[in-house]
């Protein structure tokens, strides 16, 4: 896992010089198909992927977008008219069986089908019209890190090059990953603060909900520790009444309007003297608990490549921390077949 996360720059670079060309015709072609929804398939990590596109859609191409439930095809049987439908299915596998279900069915009921995959002689590739493989290379950690960054920067390229817009600032996010990982010292020792924790909550808005929930699944497989992930606005409509100093909060909180966004949150957390560990810009976690930077200028549809690499070295190391590793969590496999 440790490799894996330090490998990402690279793998984002690969990326970016291979993967565009052929992100380019796939764009081109959605472009012309002209459609007037997205929907997303997807489970476990790709599913927050898919959540951070959804966002992608709806703010850059502006069109509605949705994530779709497999049990509604693949346990009821469901048929829905998805004529002028884009359906984009994200899988680091592409094996899970109700996803590649699911992709025929769309295909069958008139949906443009797209795969993103890390693995692209996959079931799921060959069951969409259209494949992007995120080259990402074999991962071998259970728990997914760099598939996972890759699938997010497929996904922005694509939407960027369906939009005719310009994605030249994401050719700066390898060396502002490498930035990133230089905070591994200081995330063991965040570690070490919270190694006894028995329950957390993550939150961010906008773009950055992925981020938390993709940062409390991680948690959940690698440490075992009571992971809940809320979107900032949730929080205060309810669980924020669970929050005390006993119960750590780590809040994404970047510079442009997700994190904005946070503000009032971060207000009522400060009330309630819960101990918030912030992931963001400089500003906005100087008053926190604890906290990682995140460089500047950064725009906000790319920062949720940067704020969970911290989180993911935040799991690696609190597992170690507690005992465990994090490579074989306990009754995991790579490979989910979920049917």
């Amino acid at each position: 896992m440790a490799a894996e996360i330090a490998e990402q720059p690279t793998r984002w670079h690969r990326l970016l010089d291979d993967g565009r060309p052929t992100i380019a015709d796939i764009a081109a072609q959605i472009a012309a198909h002209r459609p007037r929804f997205v929907q997303f398939v997807a489970r476990g990590t790709s599913d927050h992927a898919a959540l951070y596109a959804k966002y992608l859609v709806e703010i850059v191409l502006q069109i509605p977008a949705g994530l779709v439930s497999p049990s509604t095809v693949t346990v009821y049987g469901a048929r829905p008219d998805l004529r002028d439908v884009l359906y984009i299915a994200v899988s680091q596998s592409g094996g899970s069986p109700d996803l590649v279900q699911s992709v025929e069915v769309a295909r069958a009921q008139g949906a443009l089908t797209v795969a993103i995959t890390n693995n692209d002689t996959s079931p799921l590739a060959d069951a969409a019209e259209l494949h992007i493989d995120v080259l990402a290379g074999p991962e071998k950690s259970v728990a997914a890190t760099k598939s996972y960054t890759s699938e997010l920067l497929a996904l922005y390229l694509l939407m960027t090059h369906i939009a005719g817009a310009d994605d030249s600032a994401a050719t700066l996010l390898p060396e502002l990953g490498e930035q990133v990982l230089k905070a591994d010292d200081q995330v063991r020792t965040v570690a070490q603060r919270y190694r006894f924790a028995q329950r957390l909550i993550t939150t961010g808005r906008g773009y950055s909900y992925p981020t938390a929930r993709e940062a409390a699944l991680k948690l959940m497989e690698t440490s075992y520790l009571s992971a809940q992930a809320f979107s900032g606005a949730d929080l205060l409509h309810g669980p924020l009444a669970t929050v005390d100093p006993q119960v750590p909060v780590l809040a994404v909180v970047p510079a442009g309007a997700g994190g904005e966004a946070m503000r009032p949150v971060l207000e009522r957390l400060a009330d309630r003297d819960a101990d918030v560990f912030g992931v963001g810009s400089p500003e906005r976690i100087a008053n926190l608990t604890g906290g990682i930077a995140l460089p500047d200028g950064v725009p906000d549809a790319l920062s949720p490549l940067l704020e969970i690499i911290p989180l993911q070295q935040l799991a690696l190391h609190l597992a170690i921390a507690r005992g465990g590793d994090p490579d074989t969590p306990r009754g995991l496999r790579k490979v989910t077949e979920t049917l």
